[in-house]
């Protein structure tokens, strides 16, 4: 069984998680949402050993995207995801970098735009693709069944959710998605979200102010 190692880099001023991810049995690793600070990236995964053969892309907006571009031309690698909905947001990145002061921030095409129910090889490792829409149109969740570890971006916090009062936003799709296609996967199943600490679905479930069962309750 090949097993997933993950290393959180926690950048810019909006403290989001990038992280460096990799297949401990082939070294084969990609770099998930690279809002910024590029050097600090370059570092952590240069610390892992891993060598990084793709950017993994949860959703368009600039706090995980901004330095998509530069991190793929760096290791010459592929960008991969979001799902198509969220090219509107991708298309502003590099206005929004300079309104917020973010100066590596700028546009990109994905090399692939994904799908729900597609998987990314990575080394041994296969990561499903869930597209769970809500906190903007075409946000992605990675899941790692093997290690039962979710990549959920801003989907799901640590006692919260994804805002939902952006552009493309839904508390509807959110809920639905966080509960039908989430939740299911397993109460184990811990997960690294945007922004915070880890958490577990099955907490969440239980203790989510949002989209806990007690929420839903009739």
């Amino acid at each position: 069984m090949a097993a997933m190692k993950v290393t959180v880099v926690p950048v810019t001023p909006f403290q989001q998680n990038c992280s460096v991810v990799w297949c401990e049995a082939t070294g084969k690793g990609a770099v998930v949402d690279p809002g910024g600070d590029v050097a600090r990236i370059y570092e952590a995964a240069k610390q892992t050993g891993a060598v990084i053969e793709m950017v993994l892309i949860t959703h368009g907006h600039l706090d995980h995207a901004s330095a998509t571009r530069a991190v793929a031309e760096h290791y010459g690698v592929p960008i991969v995801g979001p799902h198509r909905d969220d090219a509107f947001l991708i298309s502003q990145l590099g206005e929004q970098g300079r309104q917020f002061g973010l100066p590596e921030a700028d546009t990109f095409e994905p090399d692939r735009w994904l799908e729900d129910g597609d998987t990314v090889t990575l080394g041994r490792l296969e990561l499903q693709v869930i597209h769970c829409p809500g906190h903007t149109p075409g946000h992605v969740v990675f899941y790692e069944p093997e290690s039962h570890f979710a990549l959920v971006g801003d989907v799901i916090f640590n006692g919260s959710v994804g805002r939902t009062d952006l552009p493309g936003g839904s508390f509807e799709q959110l809920a639905h998605a966080i509960r039908q296609k989430l939740f299911p996967l397993g109460d184990e199943v811990t997960f690294l979200p945007g922004h915070g600490s880890t958490s577990t679905f099955g907490w969440e479930r239980k203790c989510n102010p949002f989209v806990a069962d007690l929420a839903f309750e009739d």
